[in-house]
């Protein structure tokens, strides 16, 4: 995805569409086709909604609030501003402390 273009991927820029999760599964941040992503907190589903977009290994979010964050794709694991995301398909290598990733 580009930012002239959501949902649009170029060759360059990172494959980041699925479900993320931090290594405690209190966050879960699903990145849709469509440039959307729908973040979920515990039990609080849907706590951040918004649009997406990828430009090479960054990533740029605005929240449907207006609030901005960036995140960037790094050794197939995903940095959300302090959070550290892995795709909920694979096992984090190593385990955080207790609260790791929370915010």
């Amino acid at each position: 995805m580009t930012a002239n273009a959501p949902g649009h991927r170029d060759g360059d820029d990172a494959d980041v569409v699925g479900m993320w999760v931090t290594a405690d599964g209190h966050i879960r941040q699903e990145l849709l086709p469509d440039g959307r992503y729908d973040e979920a907190r515990g039990d609080r589903h849907s706590a951040y909604t918004g649009r997406y977009t990828v430009t090479g290994s960054h990533l740029d979010y605005v929240d449907d609030t207006g609030f901005t964050a960036t995140g960037e794709l790094r050794d197939g694991v995903l940095h959300h501003e302090h959070l550290v995301l892995y795709r909920a398909d694979v096992q984090p290598t190593r385990t955080l402390p207790p609260g790791a990733g929370r915010r």
